[in-house]
């Protein structure tokens, strides 16, 4: 049995989301499925490679937003990948404890 390495819950939360990777300039219009307070899983049928670093954009239907720099920590192709949150600006925390607040009730 895999050990859960999660250093905070993980939540279902639904979201629209974009991927940008810098390098080569490939925007991958995406979803959020669940969410963390140090990442999230999008569902995607090509994700990035592992250790691939992106912008990243998060927005729900109160175009609500939070932009990130994230970093893929997990891949898995027709499904989705796993992104950890790097240098989060401590301004979208406020946002982002709002939305897991919510999920955490609707779970």
């Amino acid at each position: 049995m895999e050990r859960e390495r999660r250093r905070t819950p993980r939540y279902m939360f639904f979201a629209s989301a974009e991927l940008l990777e810098e390098r080569s300039e490939v925007r991958i219009a995406t979803r959020v499925s669940e969410l963390s307070r140090n990442g999230c899983y999008l569902d995607m049928m090509n994700p990035f490679p592992m250790h691939t670093v992106v912008r990243l954009k998060i927005w729900t239907e109160e175009h609500i937003l939070i932009e990130t720099k994230a970093c893929v920590v997990y891949s898995q192709a027709n499904r989705g990948a796993g992104l950890t949150f790097v240098d989060l600006d401590p301004k979208f925390l406020p946002l982002l404890d709002q939305w897991l607040a919510k999920a955490e009730k609707e779970s």
